[in-house]
């Protein structure tokens, strides 16, 4: 089960006004199970995405990219079961066929559709299923239809992912929807999953695709789960512009205050799928501070919350220090700038407990406070480098015996 995490209800997610959804049983992989969503967008809505960087990249992402370039998009369609990755040039010709088809029952063009897939690699998209369950979805379109997409986007997810917020900013009512998938196969750089958030702002196209690559920065940039980047990954933000909230260069009153919105709900989405990690039991963030640049303090997070033995000993609540020393200590080999670390000047806390400092363990510490520390469902490690004044967190999970159970069974 998901550590402290429950899908909010459908009344907690509040409809964004220029954008439906739709899902439908289109048996994709597997029969009885909601697979295929439609998403319909109104005229003039704006879109910007931010996609994997693995060379093996899907079909769909792919497509994706081509026809963001050409903007002006109307439609999202979104299946799982099948990822259409490592599929060559008849995975493209799928993921075409796809934007063809919504494109016919919404009276839209095929280029203005992005089409996602996600789920078992290297094996070719029924893209028949899918075109014959498109109308489903397009008769079930409803403006409040974010808590069913939240589940029908699902694959080795145990709980749906959603996460919504009103605010009023610059004087209007703004609303803010967002739902992900994602619990396996989670690393950072970009993004490490699916992840769809709306608006009704009015922000333009220039604003908006500032606005995808600095959210995904501060929240799915942040996560790790098992330090593998997925094929599929992707992260977009929808701006109706059917609300009255207006944000179309960085000198707009009140753009900070928008933005920090909109990543706390993509925040929440990422956290939620640390939460949902493949087996995962505990909840782990590593703060980092004292360093020269953020990213330095990221890549020492990422190499803490990388190491398998440091997540298996935080499974068995076991305060083994040398690991994490080690995994500190190993950050230089991402990172060149820190090769000249002074070790001496570093303190790691596990929760309030010092257990690190002067390159050692810390005379105060006993092993039966670090053992306390890492016992609790959520616990968080501190890292303080001594070098400079920059800062940053990275959310993880730990490793259990459900980790290897769920991926060793992934395809039957």
């Amino acid at each position: 089960m998901p550590v402290n995490y429950a899908t909010p209800s459908p009344d907690q997610l509040h409809a964004v006004a220029g954008a439906r959804l739709g899902v439908a049983e289109a048996g994709i992989r597997k029969a009885n199970r909601r697979d295929l969503t439609l998403i319909e967008l109104a005229p003039g809505s704006r879109v910007a995405g931010v996609f994997t960087q693995n060379r093996f990249c899907a079909a769909p992402v792919q497509l994706c990219k081509k026809h963001l370039a050409g903007g002006d998009i109307r439609a999202l369609v979104i299946n799982t079961g099948i990822a259409n990755a490592g599929t060559g040039e008849p995975g493209l010709q799928a993921a075409h066929q796809t934007c063809q088809a919504a494109a016919r029952i919404l009276d839209v063009r095929a280029d203005q559709v992005l089409p996602f897939s996600t789920g078992v690699i290297m094996e070719p998209l029924p893209v028949e299923r899918i075109v014959a369950g498109l109308p489903a979805c397009q008769s079930a379109l409803k403006a409040d239809g974010w808590f069913e997409a939240a589940h029908a986007i699902m694959t080795t997810d145990t709980m749906a992912k959603a996460a919504s917020v009103q605010r009023v900013i610059a004087g209007q009512p703004v609303t803010i929807t967002g739902i992900a998938k994602g619990a396996g196969m989670i690393k950072p750089n970009m993004a490490t999953m699916l992840g769809f958030v709306a608006t009704d702002a009015i922000v333009s196209q220039a604003m908006l695709e500032r606005l995808v690559k600095e959210v995904a920065d501060e929240s799915f940039n942040c996560v790790t789960v098992d330090g593998d980047t997925s094929t599929n990954d992707s992260f977009v933000i929808v701006a109706t512009g059917r609300g009255r909230a207006r944000f179309e260069t960085i000198d707009a009153p009140h753009w900070q205050e928008f933005k920090a919105a909109v990543t706390e709900v993509a925040r929440q989405l990422a956290q939620a799928i640390v939460r949902d990690g493949e087996g995962a039991t505990k909840f782990i963030e590593i703060a980092v501070d004292g360093a020269r640049s953020r990213d330095e303090a990221k890549a020492v997070g990422y190499a803490v919350a990388h190491s398998p033995l440091v997540k298996t000993a935080f499974f068995a609540s076991d305060p083994n220090l040398g690991r994490i020393l080690g995994a500190i200590g190993n950050a230089w080999g991402n990172d060149p700038a820190l090769r000249d670390l002074d070790v001496a000047k570093v303190k790691v806390w596990l929760g309030d407990v010092l257990v690190a400092e002067n390159g050692g363990r810390a005379a105060s510490y006993r092993e039966e406070d670090g053992a306390a520390a890492m016992k609790p469902a959520e616990i968080i490690v501190r890292v303080d480098l001594g070098r400079g004044g920059a800062a940053a967190k990275v959310w993880t999970c730990d490793f259990s015996y459900d980790y290897v159970k769920i991926n060793a069974d992934y395809r039957s």
